[in-house]
């Protein structure tokens, strides 16, 4: 029985795939997986217990990852799960960032007398916009956010620019060869009508657009964040729109600093308030959680390398260790010092760390424990786990 604890509320339908045969919720204080949305987790003691966290949402800002990948502790994430929401929430801005449609909603509820019609034919003049068609959007960042945005703004005759050296194959299928790809980033700053920032919060991309890029774009350009506010620095920002060197913008996390300016729209942060998101994003951690818990697969996650294996075998080894020259060989000599042949092997690294499944023959379980023990004896051995494969047979 694996034991997940849950932070903040997971939608059901996420719960629902963990199922009560195999998984207690909130049944102990040794938990083997967490789940969580936007709970904030630095300054929370974790047990020993703890293998897996998965989060319903992009952002792992609200988890100490870099400490969770010392302790042995696979963080995850459900990129492209609430990809739709945020997409539908950009157009939406986009659209509001050339109608004054908020203002004059508002405008039409101070009318009174017998002639309303009349007095909103009269002075509609006042909310006179402009439209998106013909004009140039430019795309930060082309991952399943970005992608979506870069192909309905297309469809709604924009010219499209976007620029991210990283861009999966997947993704890249999924976006319309209409899309331009611009060679490098200043391309984007220097020619496009509006900039939408779709790109994690790093090292690297931290204050991404900052004075030296607000200074490259028009003046009639309006900037959008709905990545984190952190990608953006926002005391430049307000410079740049007090002497009229930017014309707008809009971002969906609130800052004190960016109220009651009318070239500002600020958001509560609703990117992915949706009901689908959250179905889906519960959907997708619990999923990820319960294949690295029964089976030792890592997908989507943040910290350590993709590592997916067909389980044919009576048990799995599972091996995280620190990325040093020789390991593999350490660990397949201990393993097969102990007499065990190894039916099957996959290895992957991630920067200082390193996972690795071995598929063994062996079906008693006391000497697979005894190699366990042998192998954390290894300094650079960090977690060792011995998964027994509950297929019909073993």
């Amino acid at each position: 029985m694996f034991q997940i604890k849950t932070f903040n509320a997971i939608a059901p339908e996420g719960l629902q795939r963990l199922e009560k045969e195999k998984y207690a919720i909130n049944e102990s204080d040794q938990p083997q997986g967490i789940l969580l949305r936007s709970q904030k987790l630095h300054d929370y003691a974790f047990p020993e217990s703890v293998l897996g966290i998965a989060r319903a949402g992009a952002g792992t800002n609200n988890i100490p990852v870099k400490a969770c990948t010392e302790k042995g502790i696979v963080v995850f994430n459900t990129p492209g799960a609430n990809a739709n929401a945020v997409k539908e929430l950009v157009i939406a801005s986009l659209l509001l960032s050339v109608r004054p449609i908020l203002r004059g909603a508002q405008w039409v509820q101070t009318l009174s007398g017998d002639n309303v019609e009349e007095q909103a034919e009269a002075q509609k003049s006042q909310f006179a916009g402009t439209e998106l068609e013909g004009k140039k959007l430019g795309i930060i960042g082309l991952g399943s956010i970005g992608a979506m945005v870069a192909n309905d703004a297309y469809r709604l005759g924009m010219e499209v620019v976007g620029y991210d050296p990283y861009v999966s194959v997947d993704t890249a299928w999924t976006i319309s060869r209409r899309v331009k790809r611009a060679n490098d980033i200043a391309e984007v700053f220097s020619t496009c009508d509006f900039i939408t920032v779709h790109v994690p919060l790093m090292e690297n991309t931290h204050h991404l657009v900052g004075e030296a890029e607000l200074a490259k774009m028009k003046p009639t350009t309006k900037l959008f964040n709905f990545s984190r506010k952190e990608i953006v620095d926002t005391d430049a920002v307000l410079r740049a729109l007090k002497a009229d060197r930017l014309a707008g913008y809009t971002t969906d996390f609130a800052d004190e600093q960016l109220l009651h300016n009318e070239k500002v729209l600020v958001l509560p942060h609703l990117g992915a308030s949706t009901e689908e998101a959250e179905v889906n994003c519960a959907k997708m951690a619990a999923r990820t959680l319960k294949k690295f818990l029964e089976f030792g697969t890592i997908k989507r996650s943040v910290n350590f390398p993709t590592v997916e294996m067909a389980f044919h075998s009576p048990y799995r080894l599972t091996i995280i260790n620190r990325n040093v020259p020789n390991m593999l060989g350490q660990i397949s000599s201990i393993i097969a010092e102990s007499g065990i042949n190894i039916d099957n092997m996959l290895n992957r690294g991630r920067e200082d760390f390193a996972y690795t499944l071995a598929d063994v023959a062996s079906e008693d379980e006391a000497l697979l424990n005894q190699l366990a023990d042998k192998l954390r004896e290894n300094e650079n051995i960090v977690r060792v786990r011995v998964i027994k494969n509950q297929e019909v047979g073993y």
